[in-house]
Order: C-alpha cells, then sequence, then structure tokens
C-alpha cells in the first residue's frame, strides 16, 4: 500500500512538473489591465495610442496585443477623435475594438484626413530633436569642414550674410546644415567616449569652393554663426515620425547621461540621452524602464555607507539611436528622473 501511494505521489509530482511550466507561460502572455480601466472610450482630440492603451493596460507597451495587431497589414490602427472603443473578450484575452465590435483593417468609409488620425505618441514633443540634434564620434567631428570667419571680418554672422568655411564637405550637396557642438558624451561606467552632441544653428547655400575653402550664403539662423562651427550636410531621407512603442528584444543595462533641454532632472515628454544605442541592439521605438538610482545612507549601527536599490521611476521610448547614443522620450513618469538613473528592459 505505502509503495501504491509513493507511486501515486512521484507521479501526480511529475505531473505538476510538467504542467506548471504551461501555466506560467499562459500567464506571462495574459494582458494585465488596470485596475479602474473602462469599459468604453471616445477617441478625443489630442489622445496617442499609447495613452489610450495605457488607461486599460498595466504595461502600456503591449498595445499591439490589446489593439488586435495584425503583422500583414500595414498601419493598421488609424484611430480617430470621436471613435468609440470597447473593451472585449475574444478567445479568453482582453481586445480594444471600435464601435460595432469589429476590428477594421481596411480602409475607413468616412471622409476624413488622414493626417487626423491620432499618433501613437506625441510626436510634438521629440519634432525638434529628430532633425536638430545629432551625434558624432571623434573621427567625423573633425573630418567635418568648419567655419573660420564671414566677410568684413566680423567675429558673428547671421542670416542673409557670407561665411567661409574650411574642409571638404562631406557630401557635395547645394544645401548644408551649421551645427555646433554642445558636449561630449562619456560612458559613467566604462568611461568610453561615446560621441559629441551637436545642434543645428543654422542653414546654408553652397556659394563656391577653391581649394578647400567654402563660400556658404547662409539662409536661415538661430544662433549667430562663429567660428569652430560645424557644417554637415541636410538630411536626404525621410525623418521617421511614426514610432510604435514595444518591448526591446536586446538586454539593455544602461544610464542616462544627459537631459537635452539643459538641467539634470526631467518629468514626462523631456528627451534624454542614454548610453547605450545601435550597437546594442537599440532602435526607434523600443521602450525601457528608468529605475531611479539608490540614495546612499550611513547605517546607523555599523556607520558603513550603503546604497539602497534602485526604484522604478517610469518608462521611456527610444526614436533616434545612434551606435553608441540613443535619444528617447519620457513617457511616464512617478518620480523625478536625473542624470545617472538605470534604463532596463521592461519587466
Amino acid at each position: 500500500m505505502k509503495q501504491l501511494v509513493a507511486g501515486f505521489l512521484g507521479a501526480l509530482a511529475m505531473c505538476i512538473a510538467l504542467v506548471m511550466p504551461v501555466q506560467a507561460e499562459v500567464r506571462k502572455d495574459t494582458l494585465a489591465l488596470q485596475d479602474n480601466h473602462p469599459k468604453t472610450y471616445v477617441v478625443v482630440k489630442g489622445d496617442t495610442l499609447w495613452d489610450i492603451s495605457g488607461m486599460f493596460l498595466k504595461s502600456p507597451w503591449k498595445w499591439p496585443q490589446l489593439w488586435g495587431y495584425n503583422q500583414q497589414i500595414d498601419d493598421p490602427h488609424w484611430i480617430y477623435p470621436g471613435d468609440v472603443l470597447t473593451l472585449k473578450w475574444i478567445d479568453g484575452q482582453p481586445r480594444l475594438v471600435k464601435n460595432d465590435g469589429i476590428i477594421r483593417l481596411s480602409p475607413k468609409a468616412k471622409v476624413t484626413q488622414l493626417k487626423d488620425a491620432i499618433p501613437a505618441i506625441p510626436l510634438k514633443d521629440i519634432i525638434a530633436f529628430l532633425s536638430d540634434n545629432i551625434v558624432m564620434d571623434s573621427d567625423e567631428l573633425l573630418a567635418a569642414p568648419y567655419i573660420v570667419g564671414s566677410t568684413n571680418n566680423r567675429i558673428v554672422a547671421g542670416a542673409g550674410d557670407r561665411v567661409y568655411a574650411r574642409g571638404t564637405l562631406i557630401e557635395d550637396l547645394s544645401r548644408q546644415n551649421i551645427y555646433r557642438p554642445a558636449r561630449e558624451y562619456i560612458d559613467p561606467v566604462t568611461k568610453e567616449h561615446l560621441g559629441y552632441e551637436l545642434f543645428k544653428i543654422g542653414e546654408a547655400a553652397v556659394g563656391s569652393k577653391k581649394d578647400d575653402i567654402i563660400t556658404l550664403d547662409l539662409r536661415k539662423t538661430r544662433e549667430e554663426i562663429s567660428a569652430l562651427d560645424r557644417v554637415y550636410p541636410s538630411q536626404k531621407t525621410v525623418i521617421q515620425s511614426i514610432f510604435y512603442p514595444s518591448s526591446a528584444e536586446d538586454e539593455i543595462n544602461g544610464r542616462i547621461i544627459s537631459v537635452l533641454r539643459g538641467v539634470r532632472q526631467a518629468g514626462q515628454y523631456d528627451v534624454v540621452a542614454i548610453n547605450q544605442g545601435a550597437r546594442e541592439g537599440l532602435e526607434p521605438g523600443d521602450v525601457l524602464t528608468i529605475y531611479k538610482a539608490g540614495e546612499r545612507l550611513k547605517d546607523p549601527v555599523t556607520k558603513e555607507l550603503i546604497i539602497l536599490p534602485a526604484e522604478k521611476s517610469g518608462l521611456m521610448m527610444i526614436f533616434k539611436a545612434y551606435e553608441k547614443v540613443s535619444y528617447a522620450l519620457i513617457l511616464k513618469a512617478t518620480n523625478v528622473i536625473a542624470i545617472d538613473d538605470e534604463v532596463r528592459n521592461p519587466s
């Protein structure tokens, strides 16, 4: 009898061991809904897919599952102000459906401009950074032509003035941008040189070239152009302006190295730079969790200096990835976010 019971218990344990991983996988794939999520929602002007997904999901970056994303259809989720969204359960999973409960993956049969569809994220907060900020490594910076002066020996110049640069144009185009080096990025952990940040201060037309002297006529300027500003070609490709946030696939362990509006702390919809880039597998749309660096305290008993664990403080989305540095938009902030805070994959 004891042998029979022991055999039964052993078989039961084996069954449990086989079933548990499957159950764990099912739980892992199930979308976690917000406790106070609405049952229906009417889209209003100013909404984004991220905002709406955050009303329903605890993990907004899993929005493709909520919206029933179809990989074979291009841009399947054109949502417009006035659309009524309803949360329903389909095959045991929560899904957002529009109006009559049918997820429409074909063009809408109503007259409206495509630009009126709500965006995935608030583009107005990053649009300037898409073209006005660039990161160069040391070799690129040294290779770019630099301003040597302007007509009449003026120290600075503005729109309508003529300036001269020395060097070889990286791309022989009739239109060039003028950039000013802002800072050098150094990895806070490895001390590796990551690149130089430059911001756009003007646009110019190439007048003529003689030997290594380039004549430039300034068309637009945001700041006065001066010696050592760099000449770099205008964007030839269309700048990416549609982003669909999703979880980063590769393991990321990085740090915030800059807040681009020039202060040390940041909040929601501010832009920051991190010390990870394309070489770590990052690409536009990747979402990362921000962890506030643990505070340093002195143990009252041992008098040792201890560092408290890092705490979650927000979410960010990569919108521009260079080789070693990326720019990201803070989508959510539950605490003050600062330089040296950690960034990791969403849990």
